[in-house]
């Protein structure tokens, strides 16, 4: 949480000119989406106040909807105006910190190779910019410049596209962008970057990219996370540290796959779930904020059958007597086709006669229980706890000891053996 006097200082500053508040300097930095932008910029010591808003473009005066009109009348060849760019402006303490420094920052926490775009955000109100208010801004925004590009093509990166220009027709933007993230996390946190580190800073701790060898080049699921982000920690402790599903996950905080493997689109976010078949990706999941459900209903639509997918999803039942394991009798469990997590054991399976997987007893915490009043019955149904998928009902014309019948579409259990 800001402090008292940082939020005062903060609302003299957006009354004021850039530079009008005495032992204070300011610049305007375009970084893509500016929530993410504002919140990691923010984060600088010796940085006073990071304000939301758009510069660089023709029209004097802006708002969020006109930004993104002239940018669709651009797109459409009905405009030829100059749009604005989303851009923060970074008002900071020169006796704590040097615009220098703000500047390898800015170079170090967005990807200045995209032109008009950053990440999943796609147009020129997206562009990397630096707009300066004085020729020794301008000196430094392009001294630094040149030397990151040297690291950028070291690194295997292109030419940077960011605009370096005077500023011109800033526009605070509207109060609910600003601490957007703060107010809103949204469930991620950003990338942060290319994982370049300026020239003469420490290298970031940047593992190399998973190892294409010591995975499953069928079906794979990576999850891209970051350092400090406390979403990732929560998936980490909600799902992956209780990882028991058929296909196979890893984890990585490089935002490169694997050699060989491709991304569909640039990540922009952590933490990012991506499956891969055959090395390229097939869909992804980002963000998390505890809808567990929500991560496994998004999986199950990638792995499970369209008729599995209609009893898990949409409360189908198979026809009696065609599920699979049915006549299954081996030493074992029956688990949860998604998450793999155990629901039935073998010995509590019996032959009920009625064309569907029975049991008397489910394992202990697998299940959970909910009323069900379709189909004009009233009966109670069955759903897994781990993924919350539709399993079935349950009856009291069980055998002992519990005299419950737990009634199981088979379609949507997957059988383990003893020993496998």
């Amino acid at each position: 949480m800001r402090s008292v006097k940082r939020i005062l200082l903060a609302s003299i500053l957006m009354t004021l000119p850039l530079t009008a508040l005495a032992g204070t300097q300011s610049i305007v930095l375009g970084m893509g989406c500016f929530w993410g932008a504002e919140k990691r910029m923010s984060e600088i010591p010796g940085v006073i106040d990071v304000e939301a808003g758009y510069a660089g473009g023709d029209a004097e005066t802006v708002g969020y909807e006109d930004v993104l009109g002239t940018e669709q009348r651009r797109l459409r060849g009905k405009s030829d105006l100059r749009n604005h760019a989303e851009v923060i402006k970074v008002s900071f303490d020169p006796d704590r910190v040097s615009l220098e420094t703000i500047l390898k920052r800015f170079w170090e926490n967005h990807d200045p190779t995209q032109g008009d775009r950053q990440g999943n955000d796609v147009g020129s109100n997206y562009r990397s910019a630096v707009y300066t208010v004085s020729d020794a801004q301008d000196a430094v925004a392009k001294s630094t410049r040149e030397s990151y590009q040297q690291a950028l093509t070291e690194a295997g990166y292109g030419p940077i596209t960011t605009e370096i220009a005077p500023l011109r027709h800033y526009n605070r933007g509207e109060a609910y962008h600003q601490d957007y993230l703060e107010k809103n996390p949204n469930g991620y946190c950003g990338l942060g970057g290319t994982g370049v580190a300026f020239p003469g800073e420490p290298a970031k701790a940047m593992p190399d990219p998973l190892a294409a060898d010591q995975l499953d080049f069928d079906l794979q699921l990576i999850m891209f996370e970051a350092q400090d982000c406390p979403f990732c920690e929560r998936f980490r402790a909600e799902v992956l540290d209780g990882w028991q599903a058929e296909v196979p996950i890893a984890a990585t905080l490089n935002p490169r796959p694997p050699e060989g493997w491709t991304l569909e689109k640039t990540l922009f976010a952590t933490p990012t779930i991506v499956l891969f078949e055959k090395g390229k990706e097939v869909s992804r999941y980002t963000g998390y904020k505890g809808d567990a459900d929500r991560f496994w209903k998004w999986l199950g639509f990638q792995v499970l059958t369209p008729e599995q997918q209609r009893i898990a999803f949409a409360q189908g039942t198979e026809p009696a007597f065609t599920g699979s394991h049915l006549d299954e009798k081996r030493p074992g469990v029956f688990v949860d086709p998604i998450t793999g997590t155990p629901l039935f054991r073998s010995d509590a399976k019996f032959e009920s006669g009625t064309g569907w997987p029975s049991f008397f007893s489910p394992v202990e915490g697998a299940i959970t229980l909910h009323e069900d009043n379709t189909h004009g019955m009233r009966r109670v149904e069955v759903r897994s706890a781990s993924s919350g998928i539709h399993l079935g009902h349950v009856f009291d014309d069980g055998p002992p000891p519990s005299g419950k019948r737990y009634c199981i579409n088979g379609n949507v259990l997957s059988f383990v053996a003893n020993g496998e």
